[in-house]
């Protein structure tokens, strides 16, 4: 890896989030920035630091974990085209929150987000008792996709039987993705499970190294394999989770965040771990920014901006994939 890597992704992070205090809906002038900064209770002062800061932290909490996930799921299956919603938890996540808003849940504070962590963690387990079974990540791949379809169809089903409008609309705008509105008590509480899954993710970096000389290699090399996978699945489907708890349904960061450093950081999955996770959290800030300055009469949805960017970015992997496979 350069050694300039981290500080470069580091500085750019700090970078996009100083861009999120200073930009936003509501222009404001320098005397009002000093303002906010001798005087954080004035009335530039609580939108700088109770409205833009929270949410700036949560897109880059989200998006690094986001990133993380993807980078693991990617060492893990061997297939660049891998990401958190390959595996199905983001799916079961978001069947979690759009039940909980179905059944008149979501006035509760936490109700949404937990109905959505508790989706993430059942499909987690469920992958994660599939991965220490079967190893091959084709066969993997082929459940996630599978338990995907499932949690698509059952969020439908809920639209379908939806008994009110409403309930419909507050189900359909949460599934769109959103750090709007989230505040430090939000970021703690997706903070818990986020880190408990990076320091699965990054535990397992090891073992997601030792994958790439092959499956034989991998089984003499004396590292405890299966309970490394286990672990990769684990805080991958905690932080995809966490993020759809915190955001809703945000796609493509996973899958574009290893892509981004890998040049830099180069193959060893291990080595492209942390710097996916700024990467990741660099491309949720922009976006989330993005969504905020587009001039538009309502205000873009994350996950519209993040799909909007990224399936050109997975067209283009998977013809990079095809190709290499040809040959």
């Amino acid at each position: 890896m350069n050694r300039l890597t981290l500080p470069l992704l580091a500085v750019g992070l700090a970078a996009m989030l100083l861009a999120g205090l200073m930009l936003g809906e509501t222009a404001l002038t320098a005397g009002q920035y000093l303002q906010a900064v001798t005087d954080p209770g004035s009335p530039s002062g609580e939108v700088i630091w109770t409205i833009r800061l929270p949410r700036a932290l949560m897109a880059a909490l989200v998006g690094g974990g986001l990133g993380l996930a993807g980078a693991t799921l990617q060492g893990l299956l061997r297939n660049p085209l891998a990401d958190p919603g390959v595996l199905g938890v983001s799916a079961f996540a978001g069947l979690g929150a759009a039940l909980t808003i179905a059944l008149g849940l979501s006035a509760v504070a936490g109700a949404v987000e937990a109905g959505a962590l508790i989706g993430a963690l059942g499909a987690g387990l469920l992958v994660s008792g599939l991965a220490a079974r079967f190893r091959e990540p084709e066969v993997l791949i082929l459940l996630g996709v599978s338990l995907s379809a499932l949690g698509g169809a059952l969020t439908a089903l809920i639209f379908n039987f939806s008994p009110s409008p409403v309930a419909t609309a507050e189900v359909m705008n949460w599934l769109l993705g959103s750090v709007a509105n989230r505040d430090f008590t939000d970021i703690a509480r997706a903070a818990v499970p986020t880190m408990l899954g990076a320091a699965l993710c990054l535990w397992s970096g090891r073992g997601l190294t030792m994958l790439t000389l092959g499956e034989e290699v991998a089984a003499m090399s004396g590292l405890p394999m299966t309970r490394l996978r286990t672990a990769a699945v684990a805080g991958a489907a905690l932080m995809a989770g966490a993020a759809v708890a915190a955001a809703g349904v945000v796609g493509f960061v996973g899958l574009a965040a290893p892509h981004l450093v890998r040049r830099l950081a180069g193959d060893e999955p291990g080595r492209v771990l942390i710097p996916s996770t700024f990467a990741g959290a660099i491309l949720l800030t922009a976006a989330d920014l993005l969504s905020r300055v587009l001039p538009s009469e309502q205000e873009l949805k994350l996950g519209v901006v993040t799909a909007l960017v990224g399936a050109p970015l997975f067209a283009l992997v998977a013809w990079r994939a095809s190709r290499s496979w040809r040959t």
